[in-house]
């Protein structure tokens, strides 16, 4: 179920809008390539729980597969993009990291279909609740 994150605006200090949806993710880089789902997603990066550790500043190669629904049907759209690590910390469940992932290289058009898609599910969420 998707949420927004809501915070009063003097304890949020991002600047993009951010939506807890799971997105299938994979990640690639010199560790080799670790399959996972965003746990939350703006226009500038993802958050996610992975297997191992990355250490922060490791750059990878970051594929999103962003269900839009157009009409009545949902399609997947593929983006691109390079990525960094900026956070790490294991989780309470053995073996698991929650990473942050900053989008250091992605095309304007695709930084805009993810931040439409956070638009569309954020919209979704305030008519749902």
């Amino acid at each position: 179920m998707p949420r927004s994150t809501s915070l009063p605006i003097s304890q949020e200090k991002r600047r993009h809008l951010r939506v807890e949806y799971k997105v299938p993710l994979k990640i690639s880089g010199d560790h080799g390539d670790i399959l996972t789902e965003t746990k939350n997603l703006s226009c500038s990066g993802a958050f996610c729980r992975v297997s191992q550790r990355l250490e922060p500043m490791t750059k990878l190669k970051v594929h999103l597969l962003l269900p839009l629904r157009k009409s009545d049907k949902v399609r997947s759209k593929k983006i691109t993009c390079q990525g960094v690590v900026v956070r790490t910390q294991a989780t309470v469940v053995e073996d698991y990291y929650d990473t942050a992932i900053f989008f250091s290289d992605i095309a304007p058009k695709d930084s805009r279909t993810i931040n439409e898609f956070v638009v569309s599910m954020t919209g979704r969420i305030s008519n749902n609740s």
